[in-house]
């Protein structure tokens, strides 16, 4: 089981890091349609969100890759992130942007049942559960 965790962890760093320099170069503007509506208060900073969630992404996807010893923090902070992103998809499904080949509103709507998916893998595969609940045991102590 664990050489699956750790296939699992690679390929997420691996895509993380790619879907990051993406950002950055070959599928900016398909990351533009991303961006909530309601977040894009300029062109300018709608881009700036778009950069700046690609650093995000490359920053996780090496995480993923590199801090083995720090797995499960990055773990949790890589399926906080895909959390924080969701928003992101659901827009683009309410507001039908075509974006990434999603060109239906019936290839949108099943796109948002994979991030649910991408949060289990990301918590599972790096044992991001356990320092979630650590956190969560924590906070209710103080």
């Amino acid at each position: 089981m664990k050489y699956i965790k750790l296939c699992f962890r690679l390929l997420l760093g691996l895509f993380m890091t790619y879907a990051g320099f993406s950002h950055l170069t070959i599928a900016r503007q398909e990351f533009v349609a991303q961006v909530p509506t309601w977040l894009q208060f300029s062109d300018g900073f709608t881009d700036f969100v778009v950069l700046a969630s690609g650093v995000v992404e490359i920053c996780l996807g090496l995480g993923m890759l590199f801090l083995w010893k720090k797995k499960a923090l990055v773990g949790a902070l890589l399926a906080l992130f895909y959390v924080l992103i969701f928003p992101g998809n659901i827009n683009q499904y309410v507001n039908h942007i075509d974006a990434f080949g999603l060109d239906t509103d019936q290839a949108r709507f099943i796109r948002l049942f994979f991030q649910p998916v991408l949060i289990f893998i990301a918590l599972w595969s790096t044992g991001g559960w356990k320092y979630c609940k650590k956190c969560i045991t924590i906070v209710k102590n103080k």
